[in-house]
């Protein structure tokens, strides 16, 4: 009888096991209750209270629950989903890239930066990741010819979309989500993260430049040389078909997307309350002072005042004008958008499960307990170590619940508000969090793009796991480091 393999439950199953047991632990762990301030717990002020305990009844109206309490987020999620499905139908993408691989035929040294550039500001902008996939059989046929490996390759494309993620500057679903739970704006740590990423990704491009110097000098170096016949066999054929033309259409959608998140950018920086700075406060209230023109136009939110109700509506006005600027009809538009809503609906149910843990304990009343409890082991503790050890926890934590987005709903209602007892901002969290879940997918097994990419290259997993094992280490140092320091200095 053949011996059936373990395999890691999906976040769905992991979520709720979590939510029962929560539930479990309200009848056993003493309620309590903390006086807050402006929404932070004061230290010192706790008190145990009457205890609430949640039973199966409560377990199951918790993910409905937890489905009221982040609404903004789940329609943000549902709505840049649709976003994306319209602007990858057109395949805009796609040609920019093409286009960029043609015209660097022949120069392909140059090629590997600027492809990961490209991959990783798609990675710090919108969490490129499953995307990627299409762009292997575009990109390997031409490195194979210049005399590079697949593994070259699947470094460009993954690494550098990995690196943009655990770097995000303003990725909705990591960052974006993070700061909604912790209470925060996007552009509170906008500075570490914009620091961490520039780290990220110039060591990722000297790791990937590195080895692949090595094989083309000496193509034994590469670590699947003895099967190369297997792994570059897929490749071998003219796939470079059919690409799609870098066309006018495609140039004003990728114009527009891209004005999109630079509006998100700017819209989202507290530029009066952090830096005092006002400009677009006055050239808003200029504009709407405008006799008419203020009627006309609305209420409209000030640049730098922006969160999930703005840029949920900015994305579907940019749903809007991609399908239209690239000439489809209005049935089309609608048709794209809800596939592309339904492609991300995952992502949003795993945000109201993991939302329902934090509902059991919250009724339960026992998250100021384990937040009294962390007080206690905090007071030890230097402050300026906090973040690296929660980046530290982050890294298992994200194998038991993969999904990132739902990795964050479940933890970063505890974590930051324990940032708060030792005088850190809960951005530093935010940051350890998102950097946690996607060091941990550089080598995951359960980590679905790096399987995809592994599978249609034909590269073994332990192969790839001792050669990646250097760049995940130095992702570590730069994490901790960046943590430490920005951590004293911001």
């Amino acid at each position: 009888m053949e011996k059936k393999k373990f395999k890691m439950p999906t976040a769905f199953t992991t979520l709720l096991i979590l939510t029962i047991t929560v539930a479990v632990l309200t009848f056993i762990i003493p309620a309590g209750q903390y006086e807050y301030v402006n929404g932070m717990p004061v230290a010192g002020t706790y008190q145990v209270t009457e205890s609430n305990p949640q039973g199966i009844w409560d377990v199951f109206k918790a993910p409905v629950e937890g489905f009221k309490g982040a609404i903004d987020v789940i329609l943000f999620v549902l709505v840049l989903g649709g976003c994306l499905g319209v602007l990858f139908e057109t395949k805009a993408i796609d040609a920019a890239l093409s286009k960029v691989v043609l015209r660097l035929e022949g120069r392909e040294k140059i090629l590997i930066p600027i492809i990961m550039i490209i991959c990783a500001i798609g990675g710090t902008t919108y969490g490129m990741a499953e995307e990627t996939i299409a762009f292997y059989p575009l990109i390997i046929p031409i490195l194979l010819a210049a005399g590079y490996d697949v593994v070259t390759g699947v470094m460009i494309i993954f690494l550098g979309s990995g690196v943009g993620i655990a770097g995000g500057i303003i990725n909705p679903f990591s960052v974006g989500i993070g700061s909604n739970l912790a209470g925060i704006s996007l552009g509170e740590g906008m500075i570490v993260r914009i620091i961490m990423f520039l780290l990220y990704l110039t060591f990722a491009i000297f790791f990937v430049m590195r080895y692949a110097e090595k094989v083309k000098k000496d193509p034994k170096k590469s670590i699947v040389y003895d099967i190369k016949h297997i792994t570059d066999a897929p490749f071998k054929k003219d796939l470079l078909e059919n690409i799609p033309e870098f066309d006018g259409k495609r140039k004003k959608v990728i114009t527009v997307f891209g004005l999109m998140f630079l509006v998100m950018i700017i819209a989202i920086i507290p530029w009066g309350s952090k830096f005092n700075i006002h400009i677009f406060e006055d050239f808003h209230e200029m504009i709407m002072g405008i006799p008419v023109l203020g009627t006309i136009l609305g209420h409209v939110t000030p640049l730098g005042e922006w969160y999930f109700t703005e840029m949920t509506m900015l994305f579907f006005v940019a749903a809007l004008l991609i399908g239209k600027l690239y000439g489809y009809k209005e049935n089309q538009i609608v048709s794209l958008f809800i596939a592309g809503v339904k492609d991300i609906i995952s992502v949003a149910l795993v945000l109201g499960v993991a939302k329902g843990l934090s509902v059991v304990m919250s009724e339960g009343m026992i998250i100021d307990t384990v937040l009294h409890f962390g007080e206690g082991l905090l007071t030890h503790l230097k402050a300026e170590v906090f973040p690296a050890i929660a980046y530290l926890l982050y890294i298992p934590m994200s194998l038991l619940i993969p999904s990132s987005s739902g990795l964050q709903t479940a933890t970063i209602p505890i974590l930051a508000p324990l940032s708060d007892f030792i005088g850190i901002g809960r951005e530093f969290v935010v940051m350890a969090c998102q950097a946690g879940a996607e060091s941990m997918n550089f080598i995951s097994p359960t980590q679905a793009v790096l399987i995809g990419a592994l599978t249609l290259t034909n590269i073994p997993y332990e192969r790839w796991l001792k050669h990646i094992m250097p760049f995940f280490i130095g992702i570590l140092v730069i994490t901790i480091v960046s943590l430490t320091v920005g951590n004293m200095i911001f």
